[in-house]
């Protein structure tokens, strides 16, 4: 491979610069808002001038880094590594070989589109904090293909050395692989997928979080008379109005989700499914199908009802960028039909058509219980500080219940050859696909009260992340259970749970 020096973009200068200030947006409001709320005319120059001082330090800093990173970071190709060097006072030296090096993704933020640049992350299987092994902030995608070539040639021309393959093998190592296109999402799925997902409460909870940041400068006093006042409208006027945000909250969260998943499309090329998405920023993930360690099926109650569901892949490295957990979504909505076809084709090591073994008759009302017991003090409190309309929180009861026999309909598991599967239920319903040996551990739970029913409940665990994933099967028959740890423990085949 040639000594040849690269370097990125100039733009990354400003992407680096922009990445740090992101971190001081609260911050700076907060200065900006308590200077505005805080003016007198006793202020003196220096007092005036202190919080520019403050905002001003930390900006410059960022600036400067940001233009020293790109003076300083260059990278190259060499002995079957990937070489990247970078600092000015502390030079730091990272070589990677390319048979490490487990994904490369690509993401296309507004600058990069604008100039027609990529921004490329090298993940590694040691990563488990979620932070890439290297990052190339701003990248021609020229440049960023070759990143990929090279480590294509260099993986093929190891595979070909091992296998001891002739020379008339040798010269075809540059053959290009072209991809398959497993599944791509139209734009009534993209429609349909905004409209059934949680996004609005990611939207409430992002405005919550924003007004708790400046809660101190809040003018409770005034907001609270204003609502005293408008109340006096009527129930209709107000029930109105909390329709109408909702309702705005709700587009809002249809836009974000339409402009992360646009264009969303799922391939499979040299033993790598890749996923493409996003509208606004552009990213391209990818994951080795070696490095998958279990698949969840995941159906909230408006999608099962619709026959949807989405799948999500958890995987030992080479996960999304950004994300401390290693997953990644692969499916975000697709048909419950068309899903068997379509992961069979991707991941045909993962069987769906099993037969749940359920838990016995007399569990049932341990999927309620504790449930019933913690409501106890919260209809205590309603009942005293609410007196006596706080007496009807013990309707509560009624729904719980309900939700704790949904739960218990709901659980189950499988054991078909290699697969453990395990069926579970909080409020959306959850498939938890994994082989034997990609599991790490299998926990056998049983409380005193367990006991005396002869329950216990299973957990296993795969690695993912730095927790790893987990998924549990509650008050299970003993005998059952039991099955499921000898099928663990032992290397003979078990009698599988049908």
């Amino acid at each position: 491979m040639s000594r040849k020096i690269y370097k990125l973009h100039p733009i990354s200068a400003i992407i680096n610069f922009l990445k740090g200030l992101k971190e001081l947006i609260i911050p700076i409001g907060i200065i900006l808002m308590s200077r505005f709320f805080n003016q007198s005319e006793g202020m003196d120059f220096w007092t005036d001038l202190l919080p520019l001082i403050i905002i001003g330090v930390p900006v410059l800093f960022y600036l400067i880094s940001g233009i020293m990173k790109w003076l300083t970071f260059i990278y190259w190709f060499e002995d079957g590594e990937l070489r990247v060097e970078y600092g000015l006072f502390i030079k730091k030296k990272r070589y990677i070989p390319f048979d490490r090096i487990q994904a490369l993704n690509y993401k296309e933020g507004i600058f990069h589109q604008l100039l027609g640049l990529v921004l490329v992350t090298v993940e590694t299987a040691g990563n488990t904090d979620g932070k890439p092994e290297v990052e190339l902030t701003a990248v021609t995608k020229e440049a960023a293909m070759q990143v990929d070539e090279e480590m294509g040639i260099s993986k093929r021309k190891a595979r070909l050395i091992e296998e001891d393959v002739g020379l008339e093998a040798k010269n075809k190592i540059n053959v290009e692989e072209t991809g398959k296109l497993i599944h791509k999402m139209s734009n009534k799925d993209l429609l349909i997928l905004a409209s059934t997902s949680n996004s609005i409460g990611v939207v409430i909870a992002g405005i919550a979080a924003i007004l708790a940041q400046f809660s101190e400068y809040i003018p409770y006093d005034w907001i609270y008379e204003e609502i005293r006042m408008f109340v006096q409208f009527g129930i209709i006027i107000v029930l109105f109005t909390i329709i109408i945000c909702f309702l705005v909250a709700w587009l809002l969260s249809i836009a974000i989700t339409f402009l992360s998943y646009y264009g969303f499309s799922v391939t499979e090329e040299s033993g790598r499914i890749i996923v493409t998405r996003g509208l606004l920023e552009k990213k391209k993930l990818t994951i080795p199908l070696n490095r998958v360690q279990a698949i969840k099926i995941v159906e909230n109650p408006l999608r099962q009802l619709l026959g949807l569901a989405s799948v999500t892949v958890e995987s030992a490295g080479g996960g999304a960028i950004g994300e401390k957990e290693k997953k990644m979504i692969l499916f975000p909505l697709i048909k419950k039909q068309q899903l068997f076809p379509v992961l069979n084709e991707l991941l045909p090591q993962f069987e769906l058509d099993v037969t749940l073994t359920t838990p016995p008759k007399r569990a049932r009302s341990f999927f309620f219980r504790m449930k019933l017991l913690w409501l106890i003090p919260v209809v205590g409190l309603c009942s005293y500080f609410y007196y006596p309309y706080g007496f009807l929180s013990i309707l509560l009861i009624i729904p719980l219940i309900l939700l704790g026999v949904w739960q218990f309909h709901t659980t189950g598991c499988a054991i078909k050859h290699n697969q453990l599967t395990i069926v579970y239920r909080i409020i959306s319903k959850v498939t938890f696909l994994v082989e034997k040996k990609r599991l790490q551990v299998v926990v056998r739970k049983q409380s005193y009260f367990q006991n005396r029913r002869k329950l216990i409940s299973i957990q296993g665990t795969v690695m993912s992340g730095i927790t790893g994933a987990t998924a549990k099967v509650s008050h299970l028959n003993e005998d059952d259970a039991d099955l499921v740890l000898n099928w663990f423990e032992h290397e003979k085949k078990a009698k599988p749970i049908e």
